[in-house]
C-alpha cells in the first residue's frame, strides 16, 4: 500500500521501499552520498511524502515522475509540484513520485557508478515511469532537464524515443513558449495543471490498456487532441529569408491549428496541497503556503504571470480557512504564506487576515503576505499579519524609479503613496523596508534609474522623521528586465547587459552620494548577462534548442545560479549554432519586433487577443495607463470569452469559521475542525 497522506490528517514518515523491491536504486546510491554536499536532499522520507510499494506499483496503470528542474532546496517548496503530487496520488489509477536536479558532484558519481536518474520517494529510475512531468518556472532550468534525461537513459531528442520511454511533459509559466525545448519535450501542458494531468492520465491509461496501438506516435496524437496539450513534434515550422518564422503548420489533420490553455474554474474544488511536504534539508521557503486567488488584472505590462493566469479567480473565505487549518495540522509549520500575485488584492483580505489572526492568536502560527502592492496595503492589514509578534520588514515593488517609467509599465504606484505608507509603518515600529525595481525597461533612460536613489533617500528621511530613530533601513533590489511572451512587451527590444550594468553603476554612485542617507540603504542586484540569456530562451524559437544542447554538452548546469552560470559559454554556443542559420543572440534579444512578424508562440493561445496586446504596447510607448478591469468596465483583452470563465471576486458576506487551535502534528491529529 502507499504510505503517506491520502487526504486530511497527519501522515507517518514515508518508509523505505521493501528490500524485495528490485526497482530502487538506493542500494547503489547510498554509498555515494557521504561523498557529496548536502546528501540529505537525496534520501526522501519527508513528512507527508508518499511511496507506493511494489504491488501497488505493478497494479497502477499510469506512473508519473514529477520534476522541478532545480536543486531540492528550491524545488521542494514549489506549490505546483506539491499540488500535482497530491492530485495524482489521490487517483486509484495513478501514482506520482518527485525528482529534482542533482548537483554536479553527485552527477559525476552517478555517471561513474552507472546510477540512473531517480525519484526521491521510491528511488525508482526515472526511465521506468510512464510520464516525466517537468515544471519550468524559469527558462534557465532547461539544461538541467537534459542532464536528467541523459542520466535516465532517455534519448535527448523526441524523435529518438519509442514506446519504452516516458512521455516527457513540460508545464509551468515557461511552457507558454516551449519552442526552444521542442526537440526535447514530447508534450506541453498549457495553463493550470489540476485537471489536465487527469486527462493525460486517462489517455495514457487507455492507450496502454489497448496494447499501445500505433506506437508512440499514436499516443502523441491522442495527447495532441487533449485540451491544453501541445505536441511540438506534430507541427512543422518554416522560415523566411530574413530569419523570421514564415508559418507553423500542423503535420497531421488530427492536430489542432492552435492550442488553448487550461483554466481551473473553481479553486475551492481543488484545495491543494492539503498536506505540505516538510523538508529534511534547508529550503528557500519553510512555511505552509495557501493560494488565496489566481490570476491578476492589474495589467502590469512586464508581468507574464499576471497575463497568462487571467482571469482572476478568488478562493472563498471558508475555503482559505479550511486549507490553512489542514496545512498547519498536517505539517507543523509555524508560518502560513497567503499566496497570489498580489495577495492584498483579494476582495476579502481584511476578513481573511483578521479571522486567521484571531484563530491563531496566542499560538506560534504566524501569517505572511509575500506579495503586496502599496495601493492595496494598509497598516491595519500589516498589524493583523504581525499580531503574533513577528514583525519582519515590509516589501513593496514600485518596479520603476520614475513616474514616467511607471506609466510605461502600467505600475501606477505614486511615490507619495509609498512615502505615506512607509512613514506610517515606521511610526508604528517597523524598521526596515525592501523595494523591488527593474532595470532595462522599454524606453528607459539613465534618469529613470537614478530616480531610484532619490526615492530610497526620501524613504530613509521619512522613516527617521516618523520613527524618531536613525536606524531605519531601506534595501533596494534590482533585476534586469526580460521581455516575455504573451505580454504587451513581447515585441520590445531587450536592453544589452552593458547598458544595464552601466546604469546600475551610476545608481550605486547616486545612492552613496549622500553618505548620511546612503549608509542606511542596501543595494542588491545581479549583472545583466544572465537576463540576456533568459531573454534568448524566453523569446527564442526551435533553432535556439541547438544552443541549449551545445551549452549542456559543454558543461552547462544550474544556469540560474551565479556560481554555475557562464555567459561566455552561452554566447559562444549562440554564435556557433545560430550564426550558420542567419540569426544571432542579438536577433532574438535586443531587436524590436514588428506587428506582423510571426512570433514563435503565436499558435499557443493564452486567451489574450494579439491585437489587444499590440494596442497596449502602443499605449505603453505613449505613456498611457490601463485600468484594473475587476473594478472598471471590461477592456476586451479576450480572456474571459476565450476561456469561458468570468472574473470571480467577492465579497461573499460570510465569516471565517472559528476553529479550536491545537498544537500541530504532534498532538493535533484529532483536533476539532
Amino acid at each position: 500500500m502507499r504510505t503517506g497522506l491520502g487526504g486530511g490528517g497527519v501522515a507517518p514518515r514515508a518508509t523505505r521501499l521493501p528490500s524485495r523491491c528490485v526497482t530502487s536504486v538506493f542500494p547503489d546510491l547510498e554509498p555515494l552520498l557521504p561523498r557529496v554536499s548536502k546528501p540529505v536532499q537525496y534520501v526522501g522520507g519527508e513528512l507527508n511524502a508518499q511511496v507506493a510499494d511494489e504491488d501497488e506499483w505493478d497494479a497502477t496503470p499510469v506512473r508519473w515522475a514529477l520534476m522541478y528542474p532545480d536543486a531540492y532546496e528550491v524545488g521542494l517548496p514549489n506549490q505546483g509540484i506539491m499540488i500535482l503530487y497530491e492530485v495524482l496520488n489521490e487517483r486509484p489509477d495513478a501514482l506520482a513520485e518527485r525528482c529534482y536536479a542533482v548537483w554536479p558532484d553527485l552527477e559525476a558519481l552517478m555517471r561513474e557508478h552507472r546510477v540512473p536518474a531517480f525519484t526521491v520517494d521510491g528511488h525508482r529510475p526515472v526511465g521506468d515511469f510512464d510520464v516525466l512531468g517537468v515544471s519550468f518556472s524559469t527558462e534557465l532550468g532547461y539544461t538541467n532537464l537534459l542532464t536528467t534525461l541523459d542520466l535516465a537513459g532517455i534519448p535527448l531528442h523526441t524523435v529518438d524515443r519509442d514506446e519504452t520511454h516516458p512521455v516527457v511533459l513540460m508545464g509551468g509559466h515557461a511552457a507558454f513558449n516551449p519552442e526552444p525545448m521542442a526537440d526535447f519535450v514530447d508534450v506541453v501542458a498549457l495553463g493550470d495543471g489540476e485537471e489536465v494531468v487527469g486527462d493525460i492520465t486517462d489517455v495514457v491509461a487507455a492507450w496502454k490498456a489497448e496494447g499501445g496501438p500505433g506506437g508512440r506516435r499514436e499516443l502523441l496524437l491522442r495527447l495532441a487532441g487533449t485540451d491544453g496539450c501541445y505536441v511540438p513534434g506534430l507541427y512543422d515550422v518554416t522560415y523566411d529569408a530574413d530569419g523570421a518564422i514564415a508559418a507553423v503548420e500542423p503535420a497531421d489533420p488530427r492536430v489542432p491549428r492552435s492550442v488553448q490553455k487550461r483554466t481551473t474554474r473553481d479553486l475551492d474544488d481543488w484545495p491543494y496541497p492539503k498536506a505540505p511536504l516538510v523538508p529534511l534539508a534547508e529550503t528557500v521557503h519553510e512555511r505552509a503556503s495557501v493560494e488565496i486567488f489566481r490570476g491578476c488584472t492589474r495589467g502590469c505590462r512586464f508581468c507574464q504571470a499576471g497575463m497568462i493566469t487571467r482571469p482572476v479567480r478568488e478562493r472563498s473565505l471558508e475555503g482559505i480557512g479550511a486549507m490553512v487549518d489542514s496545512a498547519v495540522r498536517a505539517s507543523g509549520f509555524d508560518e502560513v504564506g497567503l499566496l497570489s500575485l498580489s495577495s492584498a488584492d483579494h476582495s476579502e483580505i481584511a476578513e481573511i487576515t483578521k479571522g486567521l489572526a484571531d484563530r491563531y492568536e496566542g499560538s506560534n502560527t504566524s501569517l505572511s503576505l509575500p506579495s503586496t502592492r502599496v495601493d492595496a496595503f494598509n497598516i491595519d492589514l500589516a498589524n493583523e499579519i504581525s499580531r503574533n509578534g513577528r514583525r519582519s520588514g515590509l516589501t513593496f515593488a514600485p518596479e520603476g524609479g520614475s513616474e514616467r517609467i511607471r506609466r510605461v509599465i502600467n505600475k501606477m504606484v505614486s511615490e507619495e503613496d509609498l512615502i505615506r505608507t512607509v512613514s506610517e509603518a515606521f511610526a508604528q515600529g517597523w524598521r526596515q523596508v525592501k523595494l523591488y525595481f527593474m532595470c532595462g525597461l522599454p524606453t528607459e533612460e539613465d534618469e529613470d534609474v537614478l530616480e531610484i536613489a532619490g526615492m530610497a533617500h526620501r524613504v530613509i528621511k521619512a522613516g527617521r522623521a516618523a520613527s524618531g530613530h536613525n536606524d531605519v533601513r531601506c534595501t533596494i533590489s534590482i533585476g534586469g528586465f526580460v521581455p516575455k511572451p504573451h505580454t504587451p512587451f513581447q515585441w520590445a527590444p531587450q536592453a544589452h547587459p552593458d547598458v544595464v550594468d552601466e546604469r546600475l553603476r551610476k545608481l550605486r554612485e547616486a545612492v552613496n552620494s549622500d553618505r548620511r542617507l546612503g549608509r542606511n540603504i542596501g543595494m542588491r542586484y545581479h549583472d545583466g548577462k544572465p537576463s540576456l540569456i533568459e531573454g534568448l530562451l524566453a523569446r527564442g524559437d526551435r533553432r535556439v534548442g541547438r544552443v541549449v544542447e551545445r551549452v549542456w554538452r559543454e558543461g552547462g548546469r544550474f544556469d540560474g545560479w551565479s556560481e554555475h552560470f557562464s555567459f561566455e559559454r552561452w554566447t559562444g554556443a549562440a554564435e556557433a549554432e545560430l550564426g550558420p542559420l542567419g540569426v544571432s543572440l542579438d536577433w532574438f534579444t535586443t531587436r524590436e519586433r514588428e506587428r506582423d512578424e510571426v512570433l514563435p508562440w503565436d499558435h499557443l493561445d493564452s486567451g489574450l487577443e494579439r491585437d489587444w496586446l499590440w494596442d497596449d504596447w502602443q499605449e505603453a510607448l505613449a505613456g498611457g495607463e490601463q485600468d484594473d478591469c475587476r473594478w472598471t468596465p471590461c477592456f476586451d483583452c479576450g480572456v474571459c470569452p476565450s476561456t469561458g470563465q468570468d472574473i470571480q471576486v467577492g465579497p461573499t458576506g460570510t465569516q471565517l469559521l472559528p476553529l479550536t487551535v491545537a498544537n500541530p502534528v504532534g498532538g493535533n491529529r484529532f483536533g476539532s475542525a
